[in-house]
């Protein structure tokens, strides 16, 4: 079986709920009845009273919860959890309150207490939107700032990475981190591959030098992203900086790198910027024929997930399946 294949069946095993924010758009209404007739885990989906659709009778007859966040008896509860996370912001109880209404919020809200293990939205919001609501309901994990994407990228060329399968950070969020950013970039994306893919991460910290074969700030910045993991004791095989082929083609790796456990074996790339992640994964996707999976958040205490607005339902059951196989961690 191979690892698409194997997404549902592991996804399945962990079970648990997911929260699917935008419960009135047509795509997520059906991602929901396709989800519950895999009963693959517990499915709430949140709409406003303004939004219910006939639909959903047959979602709750499949048993989907349809929560509306004006009504729901949790929102004051859930309020008051928003205003102790952002009160030292300036977020008032009564302003909480109203953040509540807001779909992402009350789905985002739902993981931040415990109810649910993930959610998703996006479908129809920004990401800005998503991002923003996930960071103040849900909040950064233990010992990270940075919140951040990856694609798992899965290549019918099953030599490269984990058999095919690898993880490519930070491709839709982060526009230029700084080191201790980028540096977190790669503790996140590392926890990615382990809850994704499975087995042992090899990080390359990219750039266009290899140990030293160029010096500009450029790779100044991946020196001192390599030197933070340093500092905080990092528990992944990492190495950088790397050129691309020397962190993928093992006798390049061997011979710009001697010495190096990543170089040659790389299966998670850290891009030093957003212009270059958000290419390369294109670039592999399109002329290199992977498939990519994502954006996956990460970098927070639990998942919540983002879609593009111009996802399909299929697109959320995946998205699902992955969120679930974060939240098992």
């Amino acid at each position: 079986m191979g690892f698409l294949e194997s997404l549902e069946q592991r996804a399945r095993a962990v079970g648990g709920t997911i929260a699917l924010a935008e419960g009135d758009d047509p795509r997520v209404i059906e991602a929901a009845a396709d989800l519950a007739a895999r009963n693959m885990c517990r499915i709430m989906i949140i709409c406003p009273g303004a939004g219910r659709r006939d639909d959903h009778d047959a979602l709750e007859e499949a048993g989907v919860e349809i929560i509306d966040p004006l009504t729901d008896p949790r929102r004051e509860k859930l309020a008051e959890l928003l205003h102790q996370r952002r009160a030292n912001k300036g977020l008032t109880p009564e302003a909480a309150l109203d953040a509540v209404a807001d779909p992402l919020y009350f789905s985002s809200l739902l993981v931040g207490a415990g109810i649910a293990d993930g959610s998703i939205g996006g479908a129809v919001r920004t990401t800005a939107d998503t991002v923003r609501a996930a960071l103040h309901c849900i909040g950064p994990a233990p010992g990270l700032k940075t919140v951040s994407s990856a694609f798992v990228m899965v290549h019918p060329d099953p030599t490269w990475g984990a058999d095919g399968v690898m993880v490519f950070a930070d491709c839709a969020v982060m526009p230029d981190p700084n080191p201790v950013q980028l540096a977190e970039i790669a503790v996140s994306a590392a926890d990615t591959f382990r809850s994704i893919v499975g087995g042992e991460p090899r990080v390359a910290l990219l750039s266009f030098s290899t140990m030293g074969s160029a010096d500009h700030p450029l790779v100044a910045k991946v020196r001192d992203a390599r030197a933070e993991l340093e500092r905080r004791g990092a528990t992944f095989a990492f190495d950088g900086e790397l050129q691309l082929d020397a962190a993928l083609i093992p006798g390049i790796g061997a011979k710009k790198a001697p010495g190096s456990k990543v170089a040659g074996h790389a299966n998670v790339l850290v891009f030093p910027d957003l212009n270059a992640g958000n290419i390369a994964y294109k670039a592999v996707e399109r002329l290199g024929g992977a498939r990519a999976l994502g954006p996956l958040m990460q970098g927070l205490s639990k998942p919540a997930n983002d879609l593009s607005r111009g996802c399909s339902a299929a697109d959320i059951v995946q998205t699902t399946f992955l969120t679930l196989l974060q939240a098992r961690g």
